[in-house]
């Protein structure tokens, strides 16, 4: 790897020269950075997997169903080839832990077909590398939901379920709570330092009266994470309509840092956080600015929490137009952390940690690395430490700081008596730059 990076620096040092134009250039990426912005407030939560190499940027452009509602999930993704694949989805509906509820037959929260062929793809034109851009829109005509929960919808090839391509969980909202969440500097760890405390009051409506705090669990994501998400099955305070979670340690949050960013919008021009681009070993190569591990000073700058959006410049449609890239991101480390394993985090990834986007020590450059086929648009990612057998941390390279603006969904679900399902009651989605 250090090789290749070595030879592909004196490859792109002309383009450099002649397309240094960066004044044009960050006008229109700090347009991109406020769009992730913005688009990072309105949206709540899913979680998107995928199974096979040749199937990437798997997209849902909604995310969030309320029940009885019309409007759909848009979802999209890339096979990396001119085929034509036959693909078919289902729908499952989950538990609230996310374990498959096998107590629930399809008919009872399925109405129409249980499974739907993805007719609609377009080849990609004049790329450097060819793909397919398949899409669909569920519910839809043939299928839709008549229950709120959390749902899983899975992606397999040749009408083979076990040929699973990916998958996409997401959920279904029937409000019918209130809830106030708010998240503060003043935690039982510290007080101003690297910590954020969620505190959470769940009113229910007046008819309503509380029987079994039991029936109730409150799930608490932060920047739609999986791997920090806390699950809470007792309040800590209880009143007739209403349930509080007050100074509960397991909602002390890392504040962590604010995303690194960088928009790869162009084949020719270096964008924000990218110091080269250039073509090689016929792909485009795009090599990011070193990152430094934290010095302990926090720098507050917008960021999209993780999300991205494909954009490429001169194209009518960057879903078919829009070039796929390879990315390279460095850090220097004087020695590799003996103690765990580093990984980039971030939408990118499916905010998971797998080989995809683990890094690798080169003791020759003394730098972590990984390079990742990315297609054009604007990222944000962070580094990501998970120490053995101890939980992911930021610590270790971004930093984590109190005033770090995140993103903390609440999810209400309620299972009465005798229910077979968990009700998706709740929804809120709340910002920390209220601190």
């Amino acid at each position: 790897m250090a090789c290749f990076l070595r030879e592909i620096s004196k490859a792109g040092a002309k383009v450099l020269h002649f397309f240094d134009i960066r004044k044009y250039f960050v006008k229109k990426s700090a347009i991109i950075v406020i769009f992730l912005f913005c688009v990072g407030s309105i949206f709540a939560q899913t979680h998107t997997r995928v199974f096979h190499e040749n199937v990437r940027t798997l997209r849902v452009a909604r995310e969030v169903l309320l029940l009885d509602e019309p409007e759909p999930l848009h979802i999209s993704f890339d096979e990396m080839s001119h085929d034509v694949h036959m693909y078919t989805y289902t729908v499952k509906m989950m538990n609230c832990d996310a374990s498959l509820n096998d107590e629930m037959m399809s008919g009872e929260y399925l109405k129409g077909f249980t499974t739907q062929d993805i007719t609609d793809y377009e080849h990609s034109i004049n790329t450097s590398r060819e793909y397919t851009h398949y899409w669909f829109t569920f519910p839809n005509d043939d299928m839709q939901l008549t229950k709120s929960g959390q749902y899983r919808l899975t992606i397999y090839e040749d009408g083979n379920p076990e040929n699973k391509v990916a998958e996409v969980d997401f959920c279904v909202v029937e409000p019918q709570v209130k809830i106030d969440a708010r998240v503060r500097a003043n935690t039982d760890i510290e007080f101003n330092g690297r910590y954020q405390q969620v505190d959470v009051d769940i009113s229910l409506n007046t008819e309503y009266r509380i029987q079994n705090t039991d029936e109730y669990r409150i799930v608490v994501t932060q920047n739609n994470r999986l791997d920090n998400a806390v699950t809470l099955t007792q309040p800590t305070f209880v009143e007739p309509h209403r349930l509080r979670y007050i100074n509960n340690k397991a909602l002390i949050f890392e504040g962590g840092n604010e995303y690194h960013h960088f928009d790869a919008f162009s084949c020719f021009y270096a964008g924000h956080g990218i110091d080269r681009v250039f073509q090689a070993n016929n792909d485009y190569q795009v090599v990011l600015f070193a990152d430094e591990v934290q010095k302990g000073t926090y720098i507050h700058e917008f960021d999209s929490n993780g999300r991205y959006v494909v954009n490429a410049e001169r194209t009518n449609d960057s879903d078919t137009e829009a070039e796929y890239m390879w990315v390279h991101w460095t850090l220097p480390a004087a020695s590799p952390f003996f103690d765990g394993a580093l990984y980039v985090g971030g939408e990118l990834f499916g905010n998971a940690m797998s080989l995809r986007n683990r890094m690798q020590y080169d003791n020759d450059t003394k730098c972590y690395w990984l390079t990742a086929l990315v297609k054009q648009g604007g990222y944000d990612y962070q580094y990501w430490f998970v120490p053995k057998q101890k939980t992911t941390t930021t610590q270790r390279v971004d930093g984590s700081y109190w005033q770090t603006e995140n993103e903390y969904a609440i999810y209400v679900y309620w299972r009465p008596f005798g229910a077979r399902y968990d009700r998706l009651v709740g929804l809120s989605v709340i910002r920390s730059n209220a601190l």
